[in-house]
């Protein structure tokens, strides 16, 4: 939603001042510039990136029109889900937790955080490292190094659609000019027309610039960084979850395994202490 709002604030500021400072907007309506400028960028953005890259790109653009989901309830939900796995870990053993973590989706703990369970990679990333914990041939040390690594992969990998979108950005500019020199071009073959017929065609020339550079810090570029602060909230998750199954790795009681996850968290979404501990009694009642 705020995308849409953004758009519209932006094409009402810019077209609507061009309108009060007595500008015609029809002047400005050049569908073949445009189709010069989108085609020659969609034709770059095929060029210069990999089937991978083309489809992870095309995968996070609907993201943008959604709102985040990364909200305290998730967050909540999560580290009340490993603080169940963990107490039952430390009431039943590790080998209690086996099958819960070898079918999810069918574990009576799962099953009760919904949230969770539909984000599978975040099932996955837990369910991994659980599974490396009930073998028992790691330390703590080596499944930290492990987490790091996954994570650092998680971060690059969902770099890419931020860098794919950003480059395209950038090109925007470059191909308002290239569509520009086009105008000029067909100006400077129609010279012999009349000085009104020809400021219309430089007017029209010039309207690819401005479309170039307008659809590139409007519209195309700010994409990059919303993909990229998604990028950052999904990470997240995944720190929370490290931090929580080393504490426990690391010989700490389940609660308090679970506030160290919680210190990761951004401040925005971060629950507190009492509010935490509630949401678990609560979850403890069901």
């Amino acid at each position: 939603m705020l995308v849409i709002i953004g758009y519209l604030v932006v094409c009402a500021s810019v077209f609507g001042g061009f309108a009060m400072a007595g500008g015609h907007l029809a002047a400005l309506f050049q569908p073949l510039e445009l189709l010069m400028i989108g085609g020659a960028a969609g034709g770059a953005f095929l060029v210069g990136n990999t089937n991978k890259a083309i489809k992870a790109t095309l995968k996070a653009l609907p993201t943008v029109l959604k709102g985040s989901k990364y909200n305290k309830a998730l967050y909540m939900e999560l580290m009340t889900l490993l603080f169940e796995i963990l107490s039952k870990v430390r009431k039943e053993g590790l080998m209690s937790i086996e099958g819960d973590i070898e079918t999810p989706e069918e574990s009576p703990i799962f099953s009760k955080y919904p949230g969770i369970l539909h984000d599978h990679h975040i099932i996955e990333f837990m369910t991994d490292y659980l599974r490396l914990m009930v073998a028992g041939n790691m330390d703590a040390f080596q499944i930290e190094n492990l987490m790091d690594n996954e994570i650092e992969t998680h971060h690059v990998e969902g770099h890419i659609p931020v860098h794919c979108i950003a480059k395209l950005g950038d090109g925007m500019p470059a191909f308002g000019i290239v569509a520009a020199v086009m105008g000029v071009v067909h100006t400077m073959e129609s010279v012999g027309l009349p000085p009104a017929e020809l400021g219309i065609l430089i007017a029209h020339a010039l309207v690819g610039t401005f479309l170039g550079i307008l659809l590139a810090y409007g519209f195309v570029g700010p994409l990059s960084g919303l993909v990229e602060q998604k990028l950052e909230e999904s990470t997240k998750m995944f720190q929370c979850v490290k931090v929580t199954l080393l504490a426990s790795l690391n010989g700490y009681a389940p609660a308090l395994a679970v506030e160290f996850g919680r210190k990761v968290l951004f401040s925005t979404e971060r629950p507190t202490f009492s509010e935490l501990e509630e949401h678990i009694k609560a979850s403890k009642s069901k």
